[in-house]
């Protein structure tokens, strides 16, 4: 085999977005519920389809920031997506979710377990340190995360992703953005 360049930089960008998965999925989780959903994207049909879902929101919404951060992911060389359900996992006495306990939380349709997000953040946290150790660009965007909530790429029952772009070239491209 011979890799040459950006053919060998990209195989490595792929390579560290799999470790990346692997060290969001063994961050702590609460209670020991593993509710995080991983994938990685690099090129092809469902990477455009993220960047056409945030062209699309960024319309939707009026936030210019969508359109923005859809240009980072298609010029990126692969994207991680790491995302959580968000129903309650019953620890007692809790109420971070704003509900007297995980029972209330779950009759409701607007519920939000703290835990289920808190672990969703230490993973990412994991995930780009992991990225770090490697040396290799990347940002985490929340712009990437809904669009792929909303085209279900991590199952229906994700209700929150980020998505982390990740790059390897001479300068970052998620850097200096508009």
């Amino acid at each position: 085999m011979f890799l040459k360049n950006q053919e060998a930089e990209k195989e490595g960008v792929l390579q560290a977005a799999k470790l990346m998965t692997t060290a969001a999925r063994t961050a702590p989780k609460g209670k020991g519920v593993d509710n995080l959903a991983t994938a990685v994207l690099g090129e092809g049909e469902e990477k455009e389809e993220l960047v056409a879902e945030m062209k699309g929101l960024a319309d939707e919404s009026g936030a210019g920031f969508f359109k923005r951060d859809a240009e980072n992911i298609a010029e990126a060389d692969a994207v991680v997506l790491l995302g959580t359900e968000t129903g309650a996992i019953g620890v007692p006495a809790c109420g971070y979710c704003g509900f007297e306990d995980c029972s209330a939380q779950s009759q409701s349709e607007n519920g939000v377990c703290a835990f289920n997000t808190g672990d969703l953040g230490i993973a990412v946290g994991s995930a780009v340190s992991k990225a770090a150790d490697l040396r290799i660009d990347n940002r985490i965007m929340f712009t990437a995360g809904k669009a792929a909530v909303r085209l279900d790429l991590l199952g229906e029952d994700v209700e929150i992703a980020y998505g982390i772009a990740l790059n390897a070239a001479g300068k970052n491209p998620f850097f200096d953005r508009g």
